[in-house]
């Protein structure tokens, strides 16, 4: 038996060093390509993949910086927050739930809204945003579009709602939420009579009861590419129906073939294409 040289004796008494974590975010993998890329990259890009295009969710902040003049944004009724009427619980009370994600999301809800500027033209601005409980429609976000549609009305300004909302109406408050989809929509209807201007951006995903209300009745209804719009979910559909589906059901790209939107506008493009459109509807 030969002796262990120095080398092997130092190699068998230094200790490994361990493996240095890959930070969160640092990569992400895209949903449409399976691509891995880097985050950063995606982030400069509002939230596009570098290789396909595919449109990533971006946080409503994120969006009013994507969309308005820089600080030009001022919120409206920002410490609006949800009751619990019902008392419900699931896995969890709704009271703790909504602690949670406010906690979670930086967000008091699913919706924010206020006045701003978009390429100098002022306007009522609003969102909704689906990482707070998957954007759904409560008695706050009810209560602040229509706010916002009203005071759109008594400014006499254009109206633009990003709508990001897979939860439809929220379970939690019953009636109390289901009641905000004919509230929001009697507003719009008294700004339609008074001559305004609503342009409604439907992103991935549009859902349920907010599909079905204000995100539906845009004088002008745009869409980003791809986004699922829709009531119920395709599989939903397809288990009622007992019928296969017709290839991209529910998309941006089949809902413009079939009439159901105006246009299918890029991330990239949008800022500028409303910002036209505002221009072109309001020459007098």
């Amino acid at each position: 038996m030969q002796p262990a040289s120095p080398a092997n004796d130092e190699a068998a008494t230094t200790p490994l060093r361990p493996k240095r974590p890959v930070p969160d975010g640092l990569w992400v993998k895209c949903e449409s390509c399976n691509a891995t890329v880097f985050g950063k990259q995606v982030e400069q890009n509002l939230g596009l993949c570098p290789e396909c295009g595919h449109h990533f969710y971006v946080p409503g902040q994120n969006r009013i910086q994507q969309l308005l003049d820089e600080d030009s944004f001022e919120e409206w009724f920002p410490d609006m927050v949800s009751v619990d009427p019902l008392g419900f619980t699931d896995k969890k009370s709704y009271k703790v739930r909504l602690v949670e994600e406010q906690k979670r999301t930086g967000l008091r809800d699913a919706c924010l809204v206020g006045k701003g500027h978009m390429r100098g033209r002022p306007l009522v601005f609003g969102l909704t945003d689906s990482a707070f409980i998957m954007g759904s429609m409560g008695s706050v976000v009810g209560e602040k579009l229509t706010r916002a549609v009203e005071e759109a009305t008594r400014l006499k300004l254009p109206l633009v709602i990003v709508s990001g909302s897979g939860g439809g109406a929220r379970m939690h408050e019953g009636i109390f939420s289901l009641m905000q989809m004919g509230k929001v929509s009697a507003a719009l209807g008294r700004y339609h009579d008074a001559g305004g201007l609503f342009i409604s951006v439907l992103t991935n995903p549009t859902m349920g009861g907010v599909a079905a209300s204000f995100a539906s009745l845009g004088d002008i209804t745009i869409a980003e590419p791809k986004a699922m719009i829709g009531f119920a979910g395709p599989r939903v559909v397809k288990a009622t129906v007992k019928q296969n589906l017709p290839e991209g059901f529910q998309t941006s790209e089949f809902l413009l073939e079939h009439g159901f939107v105006d246009m299918i506008v890029p991330r990239t493009e949008l800022r500028a294409e409303i910002a036209r459109l505002i221009d072109y509807c309001t020459m007098k």
